[in-house]
C-alpha cells in the first residue's frame, strides 16, 4: 500500500449527437439518468450541458486508475449509443460555437454564470484533472511551489485543442488560451505555506469574491474535497493511455518532490515568470517546441526537457510501480498528441476533398471512435 500517493482521474468530455458530433445544447434528462445509474457517483454534469465529468475511486496503482478510466469510457460509450449520442474527449469540441449553450440549472453554476457573465458562457472546454494524495497541508503548498517549472511538460504532453469554433487556431493547445480569461486560473503564487494559502482563501471568501477554495481553478491547486494536489493544466485526453501516462508522470514527479525538498527550494520570481513563458510555448507548439532555461541561458526542445524529467522521476516511478505507464510519455513523444493527429487527419481529408466542412467531420468522427476505446 501506497496511501500517501494514491491517485484519482477525472476526466471531462463533450456529449454529442451520434451521427453528426455536434454538441447538444441540452442534455438529455433520461441520458443524464441512465449514466448515473450505470456509474453512480463517478459521473456528474459540468457547468454546461453539453459536458460531462467521469471520476476514477482512488488508486494505489496507476494500472488500476488506467483500468477503471478505461471501464468508464467503456460503459459511458455504451450508455450514449442507447440514446444515439457519443463522447469526444478533447480539450476543445473542433466545430462546436458556445454561442447558444446552457448552463446546467444548479445553484452554484447560476452563480458561477452571473459572476463570471459572457466568459461562463465561453467556458466550452474540457480539461483532465489528476488527484495525487498528499496527507499533509504544508507538502501540498510547498509541491504546489516546487512543480511550477515542471508544469509546461503536462500541457505539452496534453495538448489536444488546436481547433475552435471551426477553425485553426495556430495553437496546438487553444483550450487554456481560453480558460485563462477566468478568474483565479493560471499558475498559483509562490506560497510559502498552508496558513499563506488558507490567508488567501480566507480573505476572498471574507469578501464574498468567493464561496470557497473550489472558485480557485489554478494549473494546480489544493482540492478542497480530497487531502490531494490537483493537477488541472492537462487538456482532456483522447487516447486513455496518454491520460494515464500524464498521471502518472505527474504522481512520480509528486514523489520525488517529497523526497527530494532541495529540488526547486529556491523557486523565485524569476522563476515562476519562466514557468508561465513555457506554459504559453507549450500551448502554442506543443512538444515541438522549445523552453526557456534559466541556468543554461538557452532554449530546450521539449522533448529533451520530456526526457530529462521522465530520467528524474525514473526511481519513483518504479517504486509507485507505474514504468510502464511512464513509458507511455515517450510513445506521446514518438507519436504526436491528440492535436498532432487531428491536424494530420484535417489536412489529409481537406487535401482530399477539397472541403473544410468534411475534414472537420473527419476529426470528430476520429475524436469520438478513439475517445471510447
Amino acid at each position: 500500500m501506497i496511501e500517501e500517493y494514491r491517485i484519482g482521474i477525472e476526466e471531462e468530455y463533450f456529449i454529442v449527437d451520434g451521427e453528426t458530433k455536434g454538441t447538444l445544447r441540452h442534455m438529455p434528462t433520461a441520458f443524464m439518468a441512465k449514466a448515473r445509474e450505470a456509474l453512480g457517483e463517478r459521473v456528474s454534469g459540468e457547468m454546461l450541458q453539453s459536458q460531462i465529468e467521469v471520476m476514477t475511486r482512488p488508486h494505489d496503482s496507476a494500472a488500476e486508475a488506467r483500468g477503471e478510466l478505461q471501464g468508464l469510457r467503456r460503459i459511458l460509450g455504451g450508455v450514449a449509443a442507447d440514446f444515439d449520442l457519443a463522447f469526444l474527449a478533447a480539450g476543445t469540441h473542433p466545430t462546436a460555437s458556445w454561442q447558444g449553450g446552457k448552463k446546467t440549472p444548479t445553484r452554484r453554476y447560476d452563480g458561477l454564470m452571473h459572476d463570471l457573465q459572457m466568459l461562463g458562457e465561453r467556458n466550452l472546454l474540457c480539461g483532465l484533472h489528476v488527484h495525487v494524495e498528499l496527507p499533509d497541508p504544508d507538502t501540498r503548498i510547498d509541491v504546489m511551489r516546487r512543480i511550477l517549472p515542471f508544469l509546461p511538460v503536462f500541457v505539452a504532453l496534453s495538448t489536444s485543442s488546436p481547433f475552435w469554433e471551426s477553425k485553426r487556431t495556430g495553437l496546438m493547445g487553444y483550450r487554456l488560451a481560453a480558460y485563462d480569461e477566468l478568474p483565479r486560473t493560471g499558475l498559483p503564487e509562490l506560497f510559502e505555506s498552508a496558513r499563506d494559502y488558507q490567508d488567501y482563501i480566507d480573505a476572498l471568501v471574507a469578501a464574498r469574491a468567493i464561496r470557497d477554495s473550489s472558485y480557485v481553478w489554478w494549473t494546480i491547486r489544493p482540492s478542497q474535497k480530497h487531502p490531494t494536489l490537483e493537477l488541472r493544466a492537462p487538456d482532456s485526453c483522447t487516447r486513455v493511455e496518454d491520460s494515464a501516462a500524464i498521471a502518472a508522470l505527474y504522481r512520480a514527479v509528486a514523489r520525488h518532490l517529497v523526497r527530494n525538498p532541495k529540488v526547486n527550494a529556491g523557486i523565485d520570481a524569476v522563476d515562476r515568470a519562466i514557468a508561465v513563458e513555457n506554459k504559453w510555448r507549450a500551448q502554442r507548439y506543443g512538444i515541438h517546441g522549445s523552453f526557456v532555461d534559466r541556468d543554461s541561458k538557452q532554449a530546450i526542445p521539449v522533448a529533451l526537457a520530456v526526457e530529462t524529467l521522465i530520467d528524474r522521476v525514473a526511481e519513483d516511478a518504479q517504486a509507485l510501480g507505474s514504468r510502464q505507464e511512464l513509458e507511455h510519455v515517450r510513445t506521446i513523444l514518438g507519436g504526436g498528441t491528440s492535436a498532432d493527429v487531428q491536424i494530420a487527419i484535417y489536412q489529409e481529408a481537406e487535401h482530399r476533398t477539397g472541403n473544410r466542412g468534411e475534414a472537420l467531420r473527419a476529426v470528430t468522427s476520429w475524436l469520438a471512435h478513439t475517445s471510447a476505446q
